[in-house]
């Protein structure tokens, strides 16, 4: 069944609901610091220790950005709020891309945090992966969003499987069309198309190249994708030499 995008987007906006409620009162930790001649100001360090006060977009976009905060989670916490909204509304990828953020969570441990916490990220990554999927006015495009969700995640098959379910749509269909014209470079050459999971590229890098290889070429045909493209895409059924001696 083909979901509304009406309902995909009243899902999102409770997802957002449910994180402002679930984070509301945060603060960073007491003790937390960083360098005002490369990171900010102590008055704008106050404002992260100070619970619900407005963050203007500047301010947030450098606390995310930053890497060397002492006491990433409950950073995280604090920022959670403002950030998921501009995440949704696709002013985080716009501004400075996505890995930094996804950063942060991963060094706040988002996962080990209270249950309620926990399940109001986990309701928010769900709702808004759906929503880049199928409401045609989504703002981060569906590879740049799988990225940043199997970073925060730990995890790319549940977002495979989400994507493979939805097919239905016409816009989770373009949007494939649009993700593999992208990931194929990489892909044919036996890489992930992001760089953060290098650790474990092999075992990604075949789970997402078996799933373009399954749910890809039908939609590509239905939307007279290039031959090049799939071309590429066939290659991935090759061992990694054939694919060349074909290509060339």
């Amino acid at each position: 069944m083909t979901p509304d995008p009406t309902d995909v987007n009243r899902r999102l906006e409770a997802a957002l609901a449910g994180v402002a409620a679930a984070f509301r009162g945060m603060t960073a930790h007491r003790r937390e610091s960083n360098c005002e001649c490369h990171w900010g100001s102590a008055d704008e360090l106050a404002l992260l220790k100070t619970p619900d006060a407005p963050l203007d977009e500047d301010l947030l976009r450098r606390t995310y950005w930053t890497t060397d905060w002492h006491y990433p989670g409950p950073l995280l916490r604090r920022i959670l709020p403002p950030v998921t909204r501009r995440l949704a509304a696709g002013e985080v990828a716009f501004i400075s891309g996505m890995d930094s953020l996804a950063r942060l969570f991963v060094t706040g441990r988002w996962q080990d945090w209270p249950a309620a916490q926990r399940d109001a990220v986990r309701e928010f990554l769900a709702a808004w992966w759906q929503h880049t999927l199928v409401d045609p006015g989504a703002k981060v495009p569906a590879h740049e969003a799988l990225a940043f969700v199997a970073e925060v995640t730990g995890q790319l098959a549940p977002w495979l499987t989400t994507w493979a379910e939805l097919l239905a749509d016409p816009t989770a269909r373009r949007r494939l069309v649009a993700a593999v014209d992208e990931w194929m470079f990489d892909l044919r050459g036996d890489r992930l198309p992001w760089s953060s999971w290098r650790d474990e590229e092999d075992t990604s890098c075949l789970a997402l190249s078996m799933w373009v290889l399954r749910h890809a070429p039908p939609v590509l045909r239905d939307h007279d994708a290039s031959g090049e493209l799939c071309d590429l895409v066939r290659l991935l059924a090759l061992p990694y030499a054939d694919r060349w001696d074909e290509r060339g």
